[in-house]
Order: C-alpha cells, then structure tokens, then sequence
C-alpha cells in the first residue's frame, strides 16, 4: 500500500508525505463545505490524480497526519498492490429512498464474495442515519465490517455535501468497498463520555424528535438540568448529550441534541430514540475525551495479525469543540498509540457509522472516535 497526503490552504498545496507517482489511486477528498462549492474543485483534484477515483466528504475539520485542519481541503491518496476497491452511490435528495431504503440499496449494489470491509461517506442534512444503518444491516448479509461517518459543516449545520467522480453535492451517501485475500481490516470505537443525573424514561418520540420524559414535556426537564446553561440552546445541548439503553441491546449508545422546538417543546436529536428506552445526561472533559482515543487505538490493535498501514479516523464535532484548543490532543494519543509508520486520515462528523466493539451490526454513534486499521 503506497500512500501520499497533501493539504491546500490559501491556494496552496503542501504534500506531507513524499510526492509519488500513483496508479488508479483511491483519492478521498476531506475538507470545508465553503471550500467545496468552488465549481472547480473537482476538475482541480482531477489535474493532480487524472486517474484516480476521487471521493468528496464535507466535514467539521480534517484529520490528516497527527493535526486537526480547518478551513481546508486534505487529501489522502492511497494506491493498493494486493487489493481492489469498488465505489457506489445512493442521492437520498434526488431519488424515491427513505433513509432505511438508501442504505440496503447502495450495500446490495457491491458483489458479496471476497467482500472485506466498507466505508460510508453519508450527506447529514436529509438523512437518518439510524434509519440508514438499518438498512445496511438489512443487506449486509455476510456481517461485513462496516464503518464510516456522517459528512460535516464546521458548527453552522447549514448544509452537507459529498460525491464520487464529480463536483460535491447535496443529499449523496457514497459507500467505497474493499476486496482482497491479504487484506486486514480492524476497528474500535470509544466515547469517553458520563451519566449523570437521574434516568428517565422516553415516553414519547417519533424517530428522532423527542417529546415527552417520564410523560413530561422533554425540553422543560432538559432546560431544568441546565439551568442558566440553558439560555444558551441549542448550542449547550452540544455539550450535554444523552446516553440511551435499550432494554435489548447490550450497550448504551449516546445521542447528541441537534436541535430545538420551543413550540412544540421538543428535542431533535441526531439519530432515533424509541419509545421506552432509558436515557441520561452526559458530560465529560478534556482528559476523558483523550484517554477514550487512546482506548480506541489500543482496542483496534488488538486483534490484528500484521501492523496497520493506514487509519481511517472519524470523531464528533462535539468532541471538538469540549476540546477546543487542545483539540490535537486526542489525535496525538492515536499516533502514540498506533506510531508513526501509520497513515492517519479522517474528519470530525455528525455522527459515526460501527459496529459495538466486539459485534458485528453497524450502528449509528455520536460522541464517539471511531478509528478503523487497514494492512493489506
């Protein structure tokens, strides 16, 4: 696997790696959604890899080498000697899909044998990412690793874009699929994040609109926890999100609060939340957040026979900003962890796409790093 990294800020393209010439290259292209509604921007990564097959994905800062760039474009070029990929696409906006029927589709498309591991690239601004990863678990029927992420829009959540071979757009989920008898794939998620406060129970929602807590207008407890944090909603709620049980699944999942409706007295979270479950507030700090990356790198090592080549990298814009300024940190505890042979890639998102470490069925995460291995 021959691999080349560059970045481009202020009209300027910088390599981080050795300038190589590669062929048919895999090119993912991460970066601000300002910077790729420049109608040029593809037709410009096509001069530089004119045979390359080219993904875009939108994020909330790239994640390139052992530093966190915003306001850019990065691109990580990778060339496979022993392995094949196949790239298809699904446009939730342009098609008939719901998000469910989006994801089974775009898996059912890719031929199941010698099928190793698959990456989504999903838009966020249409999309219902748990919806989504049921669908790909409807059609993933040879249990597949999958993981991936929801695209970003720094913190304006104004709109999301992505696309494969042509200039970035609205409403795409891009799925890219590797083969490979040599090929390794591992993966390991962790939040870092901690209940607090009494538990409540969702006595209703819709997808993922909640409504009511312990039969209770769900805002007006939230707002409650708060206190005067709550004035600054729905910005706060980044900060607070909720942990959900479910009385069938094995682990809980955390759920960060997008959105508010202060006439309806409801919360619009980034991924579903049914009826019944148990939810929780959260909180964390700096040096949880960085411990939890840590723990992440550790667990996709584990079970690997050769030494990764390349990580593929996807945390939560509200892991960010809890960070802020020290925000490297937890890509630094990654590179400690994995050395510096290995090639880091990846963005900052508004949802993680993977399975429970230990499982197999993808779900949909927030507050999560999530960090896939790759060796062939």
């Amino acid at each position: 696997m021959k691999t080349v990294q560059l970045v481009k800020k202020e009209n300027t393209w910088q390599y981080l790696t050795k300038n190589i010439t590669l062929i048919k290259p895999l090119v993912l292209v991460f970066g601000s959604r300002l910077l790729f509604e420049n109608p040029s921007i593809y037709s410009d990564i096509k001069s530089l890899y004119p045979d390359g097959e080219i993904v875009f994905s939108s994020t909330s800062g790239d994640i390139v080498s052992n530093s966190v760039k915003d306001n850019t474009i990065t691109i990580t070029a990778i060339e496979f000697e022993k392995s094949s990929f196949l790239i298809k696409t699904s446009n939730i906006k342009k098609s008939n899909f719901d998000s469910y029927k989006a994801g089974f589709n775009l898996i059912n498309q890719f031929p199941a044998d010698r099928l190793k591991y698959v990456f989504v690239l999903s838009e966020a601004s249409f999309i219902n990412g748990s919806e989504l990863a049921k669908g790909i678990n409807r059609a993933n029927v040879n249990n597949t690793l999958i993981t991936g992420g929801l695209c970003g829009d720094e913190v304006r959540f104004e709109k999301t874009l992505a696309s494969y071979n042509e200039n970035p757009k609205e409403g795409e989920v891009v799925a890219i699929a590797f083969y490979g008898e040599t090929l390794e794939v591992s993966f390991s998620i962790y939040g870092g994040w901690t209940p607090f406060g009494p538990e409540r129970i969702v006595t209703k929602s819709k997808f993922n609109t909640l409504y009511e807590l312990d039969n209770k207008p769900a805002l007006d407890l939230y707002k409650k926890y708060l206190g005067d944090k709550s004035k600054d909603l729905p910005a706060a709620a980044l900060l607070y999100p909720l942990n959900v049980k479910l009385k069938k699944e094995k682990y809980s999942y955390v759920r960060t609060i997008l959105n508010i409706n202060e006439e309806e007295n409801t919360m619009i979270l980034a991924g579903d939340i049914p009826e019944n479950s148990v939810v929780q507030l959260m909180m964390t700090n700096i040096d949880n957040i960085a411990s939890a990356s840590e723990r992440a790198a550790k667990q996709a090592l584990e079970s690997r026979k050769n030494k990764p080549q390349l990580a593929l990298l996807v945390s939560c814009v509200c892991r960010k900003l809890v960070l802020d300024q020290r925000v490297e940190e937890e890509i630094e505890e990654v590179v400690n962890v994995l050395g510096d042979n290995v090639v880091i890639s990846g963005f900052y998102s508004y949802g993680e796409i993977a399975p429970f470490h230990g499982e197999k069925k993808c779900q949909l995460h927030n507050q999560t790093m999530t960090i896939t291995l790759i060796s062939e």
